[in-house]
This record gives structure tokens, sequence and C-alpha cells, in this order.
């Protein structure tokens, strides 16, 4: 999008992501399993997001099974080990795994504005910075000289 919108080579890389619906794909995310996080195409919000590792023998058995049912209904990325930001809570700074989300305008050329939101995750142990997920959000500038 950056590049089509902008004409600017991205500075930073999506995380790498495998749609299961291609053999090559689904070939991938069955070799690495244990080292994705596998996400339902239709929920939003932080809700059907499954990291591989954190399931039992059992689970896993069963997902894969439905993955293989349903290839179109998922798609699998790297985790990406989000950069922690401090937060203010009960008294304390504590880091957070946290996200960026930035604003683009659209008129006759669109304009990246100078602000965004940073989403965090309010458990110690979570990727998922999802407000309907419990996670947090706060303004954020970029200031210039």
């Amino acid at each position: 999008m950056i590049k089509y919108y902008l004409g600017e080579d991205p500075i930073l890389q999506n995380a790498p992501t495998y749609l299961p619906y291609y053999e090559k794909d689904m070939k991938y995310v069955l070799e690495n399993f244990d080292r994705l996080v596998l996400k339902d195409v239709a929920e939003a919000g932080g809700y059907g997001v499954i990291f591989a590792n954190k399931l039992s023998r059992q689970e896993k058995e069963n997902f894969i099974a439905l993955l293989k049912s349903e290839p179109r209904r998922f798609i699998a990325q790297e985790v990406i080990d989000f950069l922690d930001i401090d937060i203010f809570e009960d008294g304390q700074m504590l880091p957070r795994k946290a996200d960026l989300r930035a604003f683009v305008l659209m008129s006759d050329e669109p304009v990246v504005w100078k602000s965004g939101l940073t989403r965090f995750s309010r458990n110690p142990d979570s990727f998922i910075v999802n407000s309907s997920q419990g996670g947090g959000f706060k303004d954020t500038w970029v200031l210039s000289k």
C-alpha cells in the first residue's frame, strides 16, 4: 500500500504471511506449524488468533485437520516479537507489547498524518493489543525539527 499510494518503498516490512489454500504455503505452514500464529480471516479484534506453540498435541491435531479442510479460512504468519513500551498502571511503569497504527488521509494526494494510534496489551504475557481483548491505546505524535 505504501508503494501504491505514496510511490515509496516501505521502511518496515510486513510480517511474512502464508495463505494455506496455496499448496506451497500449506506445506510451509505444516512444516513450521509450532512457530506460527494462525488467524481466522472471518474474525477481527484479536479473536480467532491462535499461537500454535500454545496448543496441546490434541488441539494441534484438531486444528491441522480443520486447516486442511478449510484452508481459505486461515492465514498464517511468523510471530513478530513486538517492541515493548512502558505504560503507567497501578502506580508503576510496566513494559507491554505494542503496535502503531498510522493514519493516511485520502484526497487528491494521500497524506500521512503526523500522528497515529499506539495500541498496547495490558497483559504482560500477551501479543494481543486490541481494545476488544482488554488492550489499551493512546495517541502518538511524530515530532520533527
